[in-house]
């Protein structure tokens, strides 16, 4: 379990890291910057064939992309989010990706599932513009960008996903409206009943709400697991809308599976073993976070 420091001390320890793990933006590397309404968004040549998308020059990495190679997998989170196929059919044909960013998980998924249906769903029209011209995503018959609101997108699916990925951050924060036992109950109609639905937090000194927000997928799913993303404050969450009690050694072992039959250039393996957090000690107490409270927080 993660022992807990004053909130400031903690906190100014990993805005630090932070910065020193992508440092704001110099003028003479920003390809691309343009203010919408849901931020500015800025593309900067990171060197060595690499581009980053950042929301605002002091933002951190959002998505590092490698030009070319739709294999490389630049920020920690993502290897780890792509742990959670382990648990949804071998035969998946269909995936959901809330939160186009660099367009980096839907390219692995083209990339490894060379026959799947992907969607990917994004409600800033100057991010899927900049993955498109400056972050080098393609779409093709099967893989589509859709320019919405992610969760209206997800209430209006007729056909169910074998996984969905939610991915999507403002600013600072996943929208409030993402993150309630409404929304989550509308991700649950969305996937397949042996599928899963992989989730990306910020933990707690960089997300008060971290410990609501796991406590709402644990009231809205039927099992949950917790995946700490080393040297980093993301924890990645793999809820399932079945029974399915696993341990580390059992998680780790169908990530492995998975990465053989797939041939990934990582281990996944390795990443749940070092992962790995025992569903008692995912999250300490939290609330459920519904329309009607988180709307009334917002209003504050």
């Amino acid at each position: 379990m993660q022992t807990h420091r004053s909130g400031s001390t903690l906190l100014s320890g990993i805005l630090l890291a932070l910065a020193l793990l992508a440092p704001p933006a110099l003028a003479s590397d920003v390809l691309y910057e343009k203010t919408s309404a849901y931020g500015t968004v800025v593309v900067t040549d990171e060197g060595n064939n690499m581009r980053a998308l950042r929301f605002g020059r002091d933002g951190v990495r959002q998505s590092l992309v490698k030009l070319d190679d739709p294999e490389y997998l630049g920020l920690g989170y993502t290897p780890v989010a792509l742990t959670g196929l382990a648990l949804c059919n071998e035969q998946a044909r269909r995936f959901l990706v809330i939160g186009l960013g660099g367009g980096t998980l839907p390219a692995f998924l083209r990339k490894h599932y060379p026959d799947a249906e992907i969607d990917a769903v994004d409600i800033n029209p100057e991010v899927v513009f900049a993955a498109k011209n400056y972050l080098g995503f393609r779409e093709d018959k099967r893989m589509q960008i859709h320019i919405a609101d992610g969760r209206r997108f997800i209430e209006a699916v007729q056909q169910p996903y074998d996984a969905i990925f939610l991915d999507a951050f403002g600013a600072n924060a996943v929208p409030a409206h993402l993150t309630t036992r409404e929304f989550l109950s509308a991700v649950r109609r969305a996937v397949r009943s042996d599928g899963v639905v992989i989730g990306n937090l910020w933990f707690t000194a960089s997300n008060p709400p971290y410990d609501s927000m796991v406590h709402t997928y644990r009231e809205s799913f039927d099992e949950l697991h917790v995946l700490r993303v080393s040297g980093t404050g993301n924890r990645i969450l793999l809820a399932l809308p079945r029974s399915q009690p696993l341990g580390r050694a059992e998680l780790a072992g169908l990530a492995q599976k998975l990465a053989a039959a797939k041939n990934f250039r990582f281990n996944p393996g390795t990443l749940v073993e070092r992962g790995w957090i025992a569903p008692d000690n995912a999250a300490i107490g939290g609330r459920l976070l519904t329309d009607s409270n988180t709307a009334a927080n917002s209003a504050k």
